[in-house]
């Protein structure tokens, strides 16, 4: 059967409800270019989501040279033929007439465009200049959570092994390092212990601080149709705003931000009190539930509802839920980790799971999740603050073992103190020690917190910025070198989801003009740098995305996220996998931790722990002392008030997030018609209660200001819990919509009033605990906000707000009988 819809209007499509154990039915979505017709389609490339974790497996189609649209692959695990608003839509940003196609350099104070071997030679020079002078500690990488597997994991190489430098991380640093950190403090090494086909199976959800309807609508559709289907399960959902999810869920709890602990150490005292734990797993495969008793003994409802300020039968209810879940699932995203005590608040739901013994096996699993589509990939490939293969910088045989896989003495891997994270690289620029910091796939003048500091660090005429991106963007004009990538579509590589599943994503077009994929960019650079091995062979010996992924195998070949099963060809032919893939399970691997806790053993574990107050990290003696077997650590953590609360000046709470329609900085989705008309200009959410109280209404022209910097929007009234106000974090001073011209004044960017602050453990930066006040600037006249009414920004009220729609150009097309 074949309908079409409006994707903007109805975002998560037509429903195919099933039942509990039953596997999900397929429904192939399918958007083609005004126009062109499926008979016209000459090729269809694999490929794989790039504008969130999911992991969407589609199809591109390709016709007289150029991308004409894309539809979803039934067969695949993940998404069963479904595609989000930005799967279906975001592509047409490959075609933006202001692509990036020639290296451009600074001269005379301008950028102007150049050739590859000026602009490399540029690159080099400045690297063999500062090597030679200051040392590898001059020199830092700064990258994204969009680049595939084998370009993440050569720039590891370079970075590690040829420059020699600590200072590489990923601007996952903002979306999931908390997520990594958490799995390392509860079960010894990161990878998500779950699946997504848990949610079939599932009879509870909860979901902490995670917008899944808008960060991942496609998983969201999954839940949609098992809540249409019989035994639908129940959900708990953990968020200040009136996200859909909250509005599905049996149990909204709404706390105030920065309390997450509270909650969560008030839920684990009801269910320990209530007696529903699972003694005989806690005891087989925990250390730590002891402690963890002792710390909510007092941690009761009554207790956290007053830090919180949500109701104790409220939180009772949640915790009768958790508690009572023969299949529990849950899942954590920005809420928490973009919070105050961000990994302490992570690990408690994972001892939700643990002392219920909710691991390993159907329906039963936790989710830390992902912000981007190759987050994990920076994290297996060491270039996120890590070393590849989830080894230990602490652990001497992990390095030399590395060392012995790139042919490099030890000492080569800068392991004498954790990997630079990249707040401290920013740091480091701004004392001035790092000297070169070179910026791939990422707009941090927009995505990191107080941007008038930013922008002053990346100006600098000591620091030596280069930027490899596909458009202008708002970093790329303070850069002194730009390198023009190619995009997605335009290359081939490998990425992996946020449970582990790797796609293969193959070249459909060639890029524009001179651009390069990014992979090239860095071999190019390799070469050139002369990086040799202890026998003087190239360090980097692979030459396209096959050999890198090759080598990547011989990196991960016996570590917990091991790809020696694996091939382009397989995942080209087959479709997504799950790692660990190899000799003992050549299809992959569902659901880890099925047989306990293995790679949380002092010998392999990826991490010995943190402290989740000082960030210290254990010494090996110490988590050998309390975890000699190697089992899941159960590590308790006492609530602490936040760091910046609200006062008489600031009397809100801030906190940013996400929209539907748009990724990150909108570099691709402001390019997007249907997205960016979605959702084209930044605004502010706030509730009736607050907004009366302030003589403020729909649509007015309002300042959100804090003790960093202000934003103007629009205002929107929504049923955000009072005390707080929300800006979403995508709009920076270009002004995408008209022409990309600069918009002059910055104050459209929700970062230009966070917070410099970052979590002790994880080092993500806290983008909702900064304290705020609003001030009207000018009244309506008859204008609304432009915010979406079909997502957590949907207004309170209903009179003279348009619903959103895409009209025409948004319609897609679905068949859940075969493919159109």
């Amino acid at each position: 059967m074949e309908t079409s819809v409006d994707r903007i209007a109805e975002p998560w499509g037509p429903r195919t409800p099933y039942g509990s154990g039953a596997r999900w039915p397929a429904r192939t979505d399918m958007y083609l270019r005004p126009g062109t017709g499926p008979d016209e389609v000459e090729r269809w490339v694999p490929a794989a989501s790039v504008l969130h974790s999911n992991g969407d497996a589609m199809d591109i189609a390709v016709a007289r040279g150029r991308i004409v649209g894309v539809r979803g692959r039934a067969a695949d695990r993940v998404n069963r033929g479904r595609l989000g608003p930005k799967d279906l839509f975001g592509w047409q940003a490959n075609a933006s007439a202001d692509r990036l196609t020639r290296p451009l350099v600074r001269d005379g104070g301008e950028l102007v465009e150049t050739d590859w071997d000026t602009a490399m030679g540029r690159v080099v020079s400045r690297s063999k200049r500062l090597l030679e002078r200051q040392g590898p500690g001059a020199i830092g990488f700064y990258t994204t959570g969009q680049l595939f597997l084998e370009e993440y994991y050569t720039l590891a190489v370079i970075a590690r092994a040829g420059i020699g430098t600590n200072h590489l991380d990923g601007n996952t640093r903002l979306c999931t390092a908390t997520a990594a950190e958490a799995l390392k403090e509860s079960f010894g090494c990161d990878g998500q212990p779950g699946s997504y086909t848990d949610f079939d199976h599932a009879d509870v959800i909860a979901l902490f601080g995670h917008n899944m309807a808008e960060t991942q609508p496609v998983l969201w559709m999954r839940i949609l149709d098992r809540l249409e289907g019989t035994d639908p399960p129940r959900l708990v959902c953990v968020d200040p705003r009136p996200t859909p999810v909250a509005r599905r869920a049996d149990v909204h709890l709404a706390p105030r931000s920065g309390t997450n602990v509270a909650l969560l150490n008030a839920l684990l005292h009801r269910i320990i009190r209530n007696g529903r734990v699972d003694h005989e797993f806690i005891e087989a495969h925990t250390v730590g539930f002891e402690e963890l008793t002792a710390r909510v003994r007092e941690c009761t409802p009554a207790w956290a509802a007053r830090i919180c300020q949500v109701p104790a039968a409220s939180i009772e209810r949640a915790a009768e839920l958790i508690g009572g879940a023969e299949r529990l699932v849950s899942t954590v995203l920005q809420g928490v980790y973009q919070s105050h005590q961000a990994t302490a608040a992570a690990v408690q739901v994972n001892n939700l799971h643990l002392v219920r013994g909710m691991l390993g096996r159907p329906g039963r699993g936790v989710l830390q999740m992902n912000g981007q589509p190759t987050a994990q990939n920076t994290r297996e490939c060491g270039a996120n603050g890590d070393l590849p293969g989830f080894r230990n910088w602490q652990n001497e045989q992990h390095v030399a073992d590395l060392a012995r896989v790139w042919n490099v003495t030890p000492e080569t891997i800068p392991h004498y103190a954790p990997p630079t994270h990249a707040m401290q690289m920013f740091r480091y620029a701004e004392q001035g020690s790092l000297r070169m910091l070179w910026i791939s796939g990422t707009n941090p003048a927009v995505s990191l917190p107080e941007l008038a500091r930013i922008r002053r660090i990346l100006s600098q005429d000591r620091l030596f910025v280069v930027v490899q991106d596909l458009f202008l963007t708002e970093t790329a004009q303070l850069a002194d070198v730009v390198l023009p990538a190619a995009a997605w579509g335009e290359k081939t590589g490998t990425f992996t989801n946020a449970d582990r599943t790797v796609h293969f994503s193959g070249k459909a077009v060639d890029p524009p003009g001179e651009a390069r994929a990014d992979l090239d960019i860095f071999l190019d650079y390799a070469a050139r740098m002369g990086f040799r091995d202890k026998d003087g062979a190239p360090l980097v010996g692979w030459h396209d995305a096959e050999s890198a992924f090759e080598a990547w195998q011989r990196c991960s070949a016996g570590r917990p996220c091991d790809y020696t099963g694996l091939s382009h060809q397989k995942l080209r032919e087959g479709g997504g996998i799950q790692w660990p893939c190899n000799e003992q399970a050549p299809e992959g691997t569902e659901r880890l931790y099925t047989e306990g806790f293995t790679w949380a053993h002092p010998d392999v574990c990826e991490s010995y722990g943190k402290d989740l107050v000082t960030g210290a990290s254990m010494e090996p003696a110490e988590y050998r002392s309390l975890n000699p077997g190697g089992k899941a650590v159960i590590k308790a953590a006492e609530y602490l008030p936040p760091h910046e609360d609200t006062s008489v000046e600031f009397p809100l709470q801030l906190i940013t997030g996400r929209t539907l329609y748009h990724f990150h900085t909108r570099t691709k989705t402001g390019r997007a018609p249907q997205l960016n008309a979605a959702a084209p200009e930044v605004w502010v959410e706030l509730s009736a209660g607050e907004a009366a109280q302030q003589d403020l209404a729909e649509g007015d022209l309002v300042e959100v200001a804090t003790p960093r910097g202000a934003v103007r929007g629009r205002l929107r009234i929504t049923a955000i819990r009072d005390g707080m106000v929300f800006l979403p974090f995508h709009y920076g001073y270009w002004d995408t919509a008209e022409g990309h011209r600069p918009g002059g004044d910055s104050g459209r960017a929700a970062n230009e009033a966070t917070i410099t602050d970052w979590d002790p453990a994880s080092k993500q930066p806290l983008f909702k605990t900064a304290a705020a006040r609003i001030g009207l600037v000018e009244r309506a006249a008859g204008t609304p906000a432009p915010a979406p009414t079909t997502t957590a920004s949907a207004p309170a009220g209903t009179g003279g707000v348009p619903s959103t729609t895409g009209g025409p150009q948004a319609v897609a097309l679905h068949t859940t009988e075969g493919r159109p």
